[in-house]
Parts: structure tokens; C-alpha cells; sequence
């Protein structure tokens, strides 16, 4: 498993606390999981081939600045 790391993210009412960790995906060598540790909030990253970050699965809904937040906090 790989190393976890704590995350924050900022919500419309305020911090959600977590953590993250890399995953590895077939379609994706580069991707990182948050999950909040009040266990609300389920959030997987990558990259894509263009460097750009996209959201690949997590719960609904979700704010799009959080693909920022989380990909700033793991690279």
C-alpha cells in the first residue's frame, strides 16, 4: 500500500480533513484518493497525457476546485 499523506480541502462550509494516498489505475500511471476522515467525502485525481488534472470518480457532489487542492498537496 502506498504511503498516505493528510490532505485538506476546502469546502462551502468550511475545511474537510483526510487523507490521500496514490492509487494506480489501468488507464491512469498517475492518480491520488482522498478520502475525509469524517468518511463524507470520496475523491480519486489523475493526470492526464497532457498534464491536465481530472476528477475519475468520487462521490457527488463535488467542487471542482478540490482537483486543484488535492493535486497541489501530492505532487
Amino acid at each position: 500500500m502506498e504511503q498516505q499523506f493528510e490532505a485538506t480541502l476546502t469546502g462551502t462550509d468550511g475545511i474537510i480533513d483526510g487523507f490521500a494516498q496514490a492509487v494506480s489505475t489501468d488507464a491512469y500511471p498517475e492518480a491520488y484518493e482522498f478520502k475525509s476522515i469524517d468518511e463524507t467525502l470520496h475523491l480519486v485525481i489523475a493526470r492526464e497525457s497532457d498534464g491536465a488534472w481530472i476528477r475519475i470518480a468520487g462521490t457527488e457532489p463535488y467542487l471542482s476546485s478540490w482537483i486543484d487542492e488535492l493535486a497541489a498537496q501530492a505532487v
